[in-house]
C-alpha cells in the first residue's frame, strides 16, 4: 500500500462525466513538488462511478485515488463533497490539499478549510515547495499590484485554490503503478438542496475563452466599442479563436465578463494570444503569460505588455489590426 500519510492531495473535478483539464494541471504540479520531498501525490475522486478516472489521473502522476462513489454524488452539491472531503482529511491526514480555482473549487475549498480549521490561500498563480514539506503559496495582493507568498507553517492541511491554465499536466504513463482505495463515507450527511433541473449557460455558440487556441483581446486604448469589433475580423483568420477584453473593456461592456482575462477575470494559455490596446497591468499579465506567443500591439513603447510579448507591433490598433488583417488573408490565399 502506498503511503498515504503526509501526501499532496489533489481534488478532481468533473463535468458532463469528463474530468476537467484542471485536474490534471495541478496534479501534474503536485506530482513535481512531491517528488522534491520524497512525498506522495493522492487525487480524491468524488463521482456517480468511476468509469475509468482514477486509471487516467494514476498515469498522469496520482500515487492513490481515493473514490467516493454513489448516485448522490453525481453532480456536484457542496454539502456532500465538503462532508466526504473531509472525513477522508482526518482519517489519511494530507500535508496539504490542492482545488482547482473554478466556481465549484472556489465555492467547495473555503468550507473544507473551515472544517478543517485551517488556512486557505485562493486563487494562486504559483505553488513551490519550501523547507520541510512546507508549501509557498503565491497569489496577487493589494489589488493585483504585488504578488504576494503566503505560507501555513503549523496547521494541516495546506490548502489552495490555484487558477486553471497554470501548470502543465505530465505526459500519460499507461504503465505507470498506483493504488484506487474505495472509500465509504461513515458519518453521510444529508443534503438541504434537491437539484430540479439543469441548464448550460448559453454562451451565444461563442467558444469559450479558456478553451481558444487563438485569443484576441482588446483594451480601453480602442476608445469605443465600434472600433472594438474589429477583433471579430481578426479572431475569424483562425480556427478555434475567441475575442476576449481586459478589466477596462469589460468595465465599458464593449465584451461580456465571461470574456475577461486577468486576475478578476480567467486565466488563458492559448497557443496565440493577441494583446491589443492593452497596457499591460499585473492584474492582466497573471491571467495569460502562460500563452505559447504573445503579440502586442500598443501605441506606447513603454507599455508593460511588451515585456512579457514574444512580438511587439508599436503602433495605433486602428491603423495596424486592419493591416494585419490584410496581410493574413494575403497570406492565406497565397
Amino acid at each position: 500500500m502506498a503511503k498515504t500519510e503526509n501526501a499532496i492531495w489533489v481534488v478532481a473535478q468533473l463535468e458532463n462525466g469528463e474530468t476537467l483539464g484542471v485536474t490534471y494541471e495541478l496534479l501534474g504540479q503536485a506530482r513535481r513538488l512531491a517528488d522534491t520531498v520524497g512525498q506522495n501525490t493522492a487525487v480524491i475522486l468524488i463521482a456517480r462511478e468511476n468509469n475509468g478516472h482514477a486509471e487516467k489521473l494514476i498515469a498522469q502522476g496520482a500515487d492513490v485515488v481515493y473514490t467516493v462513489l454513489g448516485d448522490e454524488y453525481a453532480d456536484y452539491n457542496v454539502e456532500l463533497y465538503t462532508n466526504a472531503i473531509c472525513e477522508l482529511a482526518q482519517e489519511y491526514k494530507p500535508n496539504g490539499i490542492m482545488f482547482g480555482a473554478t466556481i465549484d473549487g472556489r465555492d467547495l475549498a473555503p468550507r473544507v478549510a473551515a472544517r478543517l480549521k485551517t488556512g486557505l490561500c485562493a486563487d494562486c498563480t504559483e505553488v513551490e515547495m519550501g523547507e520541510n514539506g512546507l508549501l509557498k503559496w503565491t497569489r496577487p495582493a493589494l489589488g493585483g499590484n504585488l504578488m504576494g507568498t503566503i505560507v501555513c507553517s503549523d496547521i494541516r492541511p495546506q490548502m489552495g485554490s490555484v487558477r486553471p491554465k497554470i501548470f502543465t499536466p505530465m505526459e500519460p504513463d499507461a504503465g505507470r503503478q498506483g493504488e484506487v482505495i474505495n472509500y465509504t463515507v461513515k458519518n453521510k450527511v444529508e443534503s438541504k438542496v434537491e437539484i430540479l433541473k439543469k441548464e448550460p449557460l448559453s454562451t451565444g455558440g461563442k467558444l469559450k475563452i479558456e478553451d481558444a487556441e487563438v485569443i484576441c483581446t482588446g483594451g480601453r486604448g480602442f476608445g469605443d466599442e465600434e472600433s472594438f469589433k474589429v477583433l471579430e475580423d481578426l479572431a475569424a483568420l483562425f480556427e478555434k479563436s475567441a475575442i476576449a477584453g481586459s478589466r477596462a473593456a469589460v468595465d465599458e461592456k464593449w465584451v461580456d465578463h465571461a470574456s475577461q482575462v486577468g486576475q478578476s477575470g480567467k486565466t488563458v494559455a492559448p497557443k496565440l494570444y493577441f494583446a491589443c490596446a492593452v497596457s499591460g497591468a499585473l492584474q492582466h499579465i497573471c491571467g495569460m503569460k502562460e500563452s505559447e506567443v504573445i503579440v502586442a500591439i500598443n501605441k506606447d513603447e513603454n507599455a508593460p505588455i511588451f515585456e512579457v510579448a514574444h512580438y511587439g507591433l508599436v503602433g495605433d490598433v486602428h491603423v495596424v489590426i486592419p493591416k494585419l488583417i490584410e496581410k493574413i488573408k494575403a497570406y492565406k490565399e497565397s
